[in-house]
């Protein structure tokens, strides 16, 4: 909910989620939650429907994910971090891939330096081999980071439920990914953003700081 240009960030996704064509949305709130229902409500406002389910115990992004099973009813759904903002036509192209390619699964990276600040991810030409989570600093052999943006069929549900907590205490997805290709020969599309392609983690504090000082990140939005 971090003001920026006039806005929360968590409503600059939402519109892009809206500009590629999606109207019933699940919003997964936690600390505070008061605030980001009370400003979103039912999402009369953007013509869509939203739905909240509280996550009570923060035991990662699959547990996250679990609380919203009875509420997603069609077979595949598509799934943003709530922090990470790319432009709109990342979106589009995603949907357009899964309409396309009938891939169950798709998975979006971006390009880093070094991605031991997420999880790595490895593929062999357009499907996912691997996906290291926190991989320690220098050790990575790819550039390409799993950039937080994903379409899922509902059999990640059995997976996620199947699942032991990591060593952070937490049910993971990039893990349960891992799970389906290893386990159950899951053919998972790597979406590769370019190299210089715009991508905001808004849980760096200088990234913040950037965006709320210049605003010209908004023009790279919608391109």
């Amino acid at each position: 909910m971090l003001n920026l240009h006039g806005k929360p960030f968590l409503e600059y996704i939402l519109e892009g989620l809206i500009f590629t064509g999606f109207r019933e949305f699940i919003f997964v709130v936690g600390y505070r939650k008061e605030q980001i229902i009370s400003y979103f409500q039912t999402g009369k406002n953007w013509n869509v429907n939203i739905e909240y389910c509280e996550q009570k115990k923060l035991n990662g992004t699959g547990g996250a994910l679990l609380i919203c099973e009875k509420s997603i009813l069609k077979n595949h759904f598509f799934l943003t971090w709530g922090d990470i903002l790319v432009p709109y036509k990342i979106y589009k192209d995603v949907i357009e891939i899964h309409q396309k390619e009938k891939y169950d699964n798709i998975l979006v990276t971006n390009y880093t330096e070094d991605p031991y600040l997420g999880a790595a991810i490895y593929s062999d030409g357009k499907v996912c081999t691997n996906i290291i989570e926190k991989p320690p600093f220098g050790t990575s052999k790819t550039n390409l980071n799993n950039c937080g943006v994903f379409i899922f069929s509902k059999n990640i549900f059995k997976v996620l439920r199947n699942m032991s907590p990591s060593e952070r205490g937490e049910i993971e997805v990039p893990k349960a990914l891992l799970k389906g290709i290893n386990e159950q020969n899951w053919k998972v599309r790597v979406v590769e953003m370019a190299k210089n392609q715009f991508r905001v983690d808004l849980g760096v504090k200088q990234i913040y700081e950037q965006l709320r000082d210049d605003s010209s990140w908004l023009h790279f939005l919608k391109i």
